[in-house]
């Protein structure tokens, strides 16, 4: 022992040890602090509270589902007359005017025909006149009347074989599909496509590309996707939609519901409705087909006092929060109106200002609505003031 107490007497020992002692606390303190206090270790599933103040703000409601960018005014135009293609005017991505000229099939054979019908009418308007300037008889003269009539028929049928032959755009539009080529038969009527003159026919709306040159009008897009039973009870025509594009990082564009299916499709024993939401101004670089996520506006109050929703307690209109007051905790009842995913708008039980308890749970679902509501994901001193909000998932909002 006296040796040991002699050497703590000489200066330069004495130095290390206390230089020792200091190290290990500050490993200690080193260690402590970024364990942390035992709640707010991840992982855990322990509570830790925070006391935030009530704020006055904007809240909405929205919820989202996923689509694809399509042309709200699409055709398909088809030939009236059968034949072989003589003629395609058109290449896909052309942009083309109403009535002009896509292509043509061969002519000999419905123009001898028309040939054939022509000189017919000329023979059964002669023989007319021959019976009527030889004082023929009521019945001859109907028997007359009746051939030219027949004859005025054919030709008639027989000009629109002719015509037939020569396909028109029914829109004015950009070409998006040309299923056939010079030399193969034009399918015609047969397939069930095509009437009237040759022009083709249109079908607003329609996707479908079974016709010899389908278009579509890029001008006037749309979005169709399908929402969840849930949200699509929300839904209504005119709201607002904001629509993203997995493809064009940063592109955003605003659109409004334009039609909500009324019967749901299903598939793997999941219901969702088909809902087509249009978009006001394309941006650049869009193409149909295209991937993107709409965000539709359900619900919204402005200037509203607002709490976090993870404050809240229950369910319906009528729900719980805890208040801070003096030190104190006091349960209070409050009546909640338009609730988003971060905020909900308070009718009563609460003023700008009140600090409410909010326990969150670590490692928990809630991480994301942390991140939003404190700016980061980290902690909150009591009193502090609330972060910019997000939506996420199938539902968002303020």
């Amino acid at each position: 022992m006296r040796v040991w107490l002699d050497s703590l007497r000489r200066p330069t020992v004495l130095v290390n040890v206390v230089l020792a002692l200091v190290a290990v606390g500050g490993a200690l303190w080193a260690v402590q602090t970024v364990r942390g206090p035992a709640t707010a270790e991840a992982g855990t599933g322990s509570a830790q509270q925070r006391v935030i103040p009530v704020t006055q703000g904007d809240v909405t409601a929205s919820v989202s589902a996923s689509g694809n960018v399509q042309s709200a005014s699409t055709a398909t135009a088809n030939f009236v007359t059968s034949g072989t293609v003589t003629e395609i005017a058109v290449k896909v991505g052309d942009v083309v005017t109403k009535g002009q000229v896509l292509a043509k099939v061969d002519t000999t054979l419905v123009q001898a025909q028309l040939d054939t019908a022509r000189a017919n009418r000329t023979a059964a308007g002669a023989n007319y006149t021959r019976v009527k300037n030889a004082g023929g008889d009521a019945a001859s003269l109907a028997s007359a009347s009746a051939s030219v009539s027949s004859a005025d028929a054919a030709v008639v049928s027989a000009q629109a074989a002719v015509d037939g032959t020569v396909l028109t755009a029914p829109i004015a539009g950009t070409v998006t599909a040309v299923n056939g080529a010079i030399g193969s038969s034009s399918g015609g009527s047969s397939s069930g496509s095509g009437s009237g003159s040759g022009s083709g026919t249109g079908a607003t709306g329609s996707t479908t590309s079974s016709g010899f040159i389908t278009l579509a009008d890029l001008n006037s897009l749309q979005v169709s996707a399908n929402f969840a039973e849930a949200d699509a009870t929300r839904l209504k025509v005119g709201q607002a939609a904001t629509i993203t594009w997995s493809a064009l990082s940063g592109t955003r564009a605003t659109g409004t519901v334009a039609t909500v299916a009324p019967t749901a499709t299903t598939q793997n024993n999941v219901n969702s409705y088909a809902v087509v939401v249009s978009i006001a101004t394309p941006p650049a670089g869009v193409r149909l087909g295209q991937s993107t996520s709409v965000q539709v506006t359900v619900a919204s109050a402005s200037n509203a006092i607002r709490v976090s929703t993870l404050a809240l307690r229950g369910t319906g209109t009528q729900r719980t929060v805890d208040v801070m007051v003096n030190g104190a905790v006091e349960t209070r009842t409050v009546e909640i109106g338009v609730e988003g995913n971060q905020f909900a708008e308070v009718k009563s039980g609460l003023a700008v200002g009140d600090q409410v308890v909010v326990t969150m749970q670590s490692g928990s679902t809630t991480t994301n609505q942390q991140n939003g509501l404190f700016g980061g994901g980290g902690g909150l001193p009591a009193g502090g003031g609330a972060g910019p909000a997000g939506g996420g998932g199938g539902r968002g909002g303020n």
